[in-house]
């Protein structure tokens, strides 16, 4: 015999109403439905749930461990209700999002945060790669979307423009290049090139293609990692202006005076596939992303150098 949750939700009227005939009146049951459907509740378990010989309706020590996890049982219930009132109505189970950790994190939070606050059912899932591992992931988990430094167009794939964004060259003050003028490639070939693992191929050095190609270059796997061997003077390298703000600010960090140039705009991609289009989330995800990197342009980093992509 299966548990009966019809059972526990009587169950819980009762002790909530304190007596089968309050219980009774609020169920729109007779008052012998209502103690023949706990009987059989009772034989199921094999104990006693309630102590009869109370005049109110008082749970035994056991009837109140049944009791609470019953409670659980009816919310977890209610819950599996409602999703699948909410799937029935368009919401997709599950919506996966893959992006470069070069770009900015804040506009994909803030449009989760919109999300969660619209009580949105889905379960959504963010990871991050680098470089080739984007679209590596994206293959492999078969997932809804991925935000991309770099696109190569295909047929089975739909892009979509982001705001343009700038990437900057940076070495600590304290660095040889920071002193320099009109810096040539032949003088970068003479440091430390600081650069980061493309996430597809980890034990393959594969470059970037912004990367110098030096014989002196020392893979990180983050940012954070990145940003601390510059601050260090280990050696020089592109940043996302985004996590180096404050020390272009206040001068811990310099942008080189490269002949070739110090800085490179392009335009990040919100991608996903053509042949499996988004969901009632994905769309308004989607939406979302590019609504909050809107707010993330080029005029920002004239003001305070804080919106710039790697």
């Amino acid at each position: 015999m299966r548990l009966d949750i019809g059972a526990l939700h009587v169950l819980n009227v009762i002790v909530e109403e304190g007596s089968f005939a309050k219980a009774a009146i609020k169920l729109n049951k007779a008052q012998s439905a209502v103690s023949y459907q706990v009987k059989k509740l009772e034989q199921h378990l094999g104990m006693e749930v309630f102590d009869r010989d109370k005049y109110r309706a008082e749970l035994t020590p056991g009837g109140r461990v049944v009791w609470g996890e019953g409670m659980r049982i009816l919310q977890h219930a209610s819950r599996i209700e409602t999703l699948a009132l909410r799937y029935g109505q368009g919401w997709e189970p599950r919506l996966d999002l893959v992006i470069d950790g070069s770009l900015p994190i804040e506009p994909v939070m803030r449009a989760l945060k919109v999300m969660s606050e619209r009580e949105v059912p889905t379960r959504i899932q963010v990871k991050t790669e680098f470089l080739g591992g984007v679209h590596l992931r994206f293959e492999q988990d078969k997932s809804d979307m991925m935000l991309v430094k770099e696109y190569t167009p295909s047929p089975t794939l739909v892009a979509q423009p982001l705001s343009s964004t700038t990437i900057i060259l940076v070495a600590s003050r304290e660095h040889a290049l920071a002193g320099q003028a009109r810096i040539a490639l032949e003088q970068l070939y003479d440091y430390v090139e600081l650069t980061i693992h493309d996430s597809s191929d980890p034990e393959k050095q594969t470059l970037d293609s912004l990367q110098f190609g030096g014989d002196r270059v020392f893979f990180l796997s983050d940012f954070n990692s990145k940003k601390r061997a510059l601050m260090m003077g280990l050696g020089f390298g592109w940043m996302p202006g985004f996590l180096i703000n404050e020390e272009l600010s206040s001068g811990e960090l310099v942008e080189l005076k490269y002949q070739g140039g110090s800085r490179h705009t392009f335009t990040p991609q919100l991608v996903y596939p053509s042949n499996r289009p988004l969901g009632k989330a994905g769309e308004i995800m989607a939406d979302l992303i590019k609504e909050e990197f809107s707010l993330t342009t080029d005029s920002d980093l004239s003001q305070e150098l804080a919106r710039d992509i790697f």
